[in-house]
Order: C-alpha cells, then structure tokens, then sequence
C-alpha cells in the first residue's frame, strides 16, 4: 500500500512543479522525466547472514493543464531492486520489480483550496513471478489550503489493497509545505532521492539554485515471490526507516541534480507464505545509503 501511495504523491508533486511562481498551473502540456540509483551497503541479519541491495528506479508523467484550471496526468515508475544475500541458509528472494501507474487529477476549491484524487496500480514481483500475482491497487486524496502566503496544509487519505489480504487499508496523511523563512522550509513534500516519495523533510537553501536537506520517512516495500524459491508463490517484505541529508542543485526550473548519503534504520525483513501467513521475520542492522538522482521538466 505505502508504495501506491508513495506513487500519488509523487504524480502530485509533479504536477504542482508545473505551476508558474506565485500564480496558477500554466496552460497546455508539461512533462516530467526522472530517476535515481541507490547503493545500500551490507548489513548483518540478526539470525545470521548478510544483504546488500542496489535499486534503480526510472519514472515519466505528462501532465495537461485545461483553461478550467482542471490538471490531470499519467504517471509510469518501472523500478529494479537487487538483493544479493552472503550466508544464509536458504536466499529467499532475488531480482525485484516495481511498477507503478498512476492518474492524478487536481483541481481548485475556492480560492485558496486545492481539491486532488489519485487512482493507482501497482505490480511488485521478483523475477519469475507474474507480473499479475504482484498487482495491488487503490486511491490516494485529499484537499490542501494555503492558510497564508507561507503556510499551505491539509488532510489526504490513501486506500489501498493488500497481497493476500481481504480487508483494504486506510492510511490517513498530513500534508504541509511551510516556508519557515527565506531559507527555512519543511514539508511532507516529494523527495525523489533514497525513499521515493513523501516524508519529512526539512529544507535550507544555500543559494539561489542550492538547497540541502534532511529527510526521513517509513519505507515499506512487499512483493510477490517466484515458484522456485523457499516459499514458492509468497510474499517479501522490506520495511525501514531511512534518514538521508541531500544537496539539491536546480540551475533551472527544468533540471534538478541530487546527491544524497544516510542510513536505513529499523530494518526488518518479512517472509510469508502463498496465503500471508508469517514464516520468519528478522531485523537487520543500520545499513548506509548513497545515491544520485536527475530531474527533468519541459
């Protein structure tokens, strides 16, 4: 579910990049290409054994702006995660895949409220596995206000259903962008970089075109298993809480260079069966992170 959400968040913050400064959304069509590589280092599992994980991801969106004011897009994120397992007794996954199709449509309430929906489907599989078995899908919403010139915040709600799971979870959110001062920001904002998606994130912007933030969040990424493994046919889960400082250059509205380092903490890996019953769970220790990440709107 976090990770269709983490998606409309996304698809929204791409579409709110495509509003001028200080007015509405431009009229027309705009588009958005961008995509990270991250490297997490080894760390220790606590019943023995060792992981690594390198993860690319690669997302697009074309966004149209009516002379409503009405904006709707379409968003695709095709991502690649590989775990590589030292150690172990049995490895219980490989190859990851993460696609994500999303439509946002955003539109104003009044004066100063923002109305958004975003309908999204997902499909999380290691190699080998139907695309199909991985398939979860929901929506993602909310209404945001500009309170004043600094300060816009507002309620959202995801939701979303679960593998092997009957029962659709409901994830209440909060979203604030709040322009402290002229160099202080915090928001719950998009922030491409290591976590993909919206979290807490406190900006400071050095210069005109640098910015250097910290950004934490809760990361949560569940998959469907191939036939061949220890548990054929079930379900992987990867939960941590990653912490990354970035540095952000923008030399134009168009282009957006990261650079960004932290750790994952309070990982824990999850194996469970074709039916969603649990068969082991084990955390893992701080594991650094680094990664680079390209922005490009037109």
């Amino acid at each position: 579910m976090k990770k269709q959400l983490l998606a409309g968040a996304l698809a929204l913050s791409a579409m709110s990049a495509q509003a001028q400064e200080g007015g509405g959304p431009r009229p027309g069509w705009s588009w958005q290409l961008d995509g990270f590589s991250l490297w997490q280092g080894e760390s220790d599992l606590t019943q023995g054994g060792a992981f690594a994980v390198n993860r690319g991801v690669v997302r697009g969106g074309v966004f149209h702006t009516f002379d409503t004011g009405v904006t709707a897009g379409v968003t695709l994120s095709m991502g690649r995660y590989d775990y590589e397992f030292s150690n172990v007794p049995a490895r219980p996954w490989g190859d990851i895949t993460d696609l994500q199709i999303s439509a946002p449509i955003r539109f104003a309430a009044g004066d100063r409220a923002q109305v958004f929906v975003v309908p999204s489907l997902g499909f999380n599989f290691e190699s080998g596995a139907g695309a199909s078995s991985g398939r979860t899908y929901g929506v993602f919403g909310g209404i945001a206000w500009q309170v004043s010139e600094n300060l816009t915040i507002g309620p959202a709600v995801g939701f979303f259903t679960q593998l092997e799971d009957d029962n659709p979870e409901i994830f209440p959110a909060l979203l604030i962008d709040w322009s402290i001062s002229d160099q202080w920001s915090f928001s719950t904002g998009s922030s491409l970089g290591a976590t993909q998606g919206p979290g807490l994130t406190l900006s400071y912007a050095a210069t005109d075109s640098l910015n250097l933030a910290l950004s934490v969040r809760s990361e949560d990424v569940r998959f469907r298993l191939n036939n061949s493994g220890p548990v054929p046919g079930g379900i992987g889960q990867d939960s941590s809480i990653p912490v990354v400082f970035l540095a952000n250059y923008e030399p134009n509205p168009g282009l957006s260079l990261t650079a960004f380092a932290g750790a994952e903490f309070n990982g824990e890996l999850t194996l469970a069966d074709a039916t969603g019953t649990v068969i082991s769970q084990q955390n893992y220790d701080t594991a650094p992170i680094v990664g680079l990440a390209l922005r490009l709107r037109f």
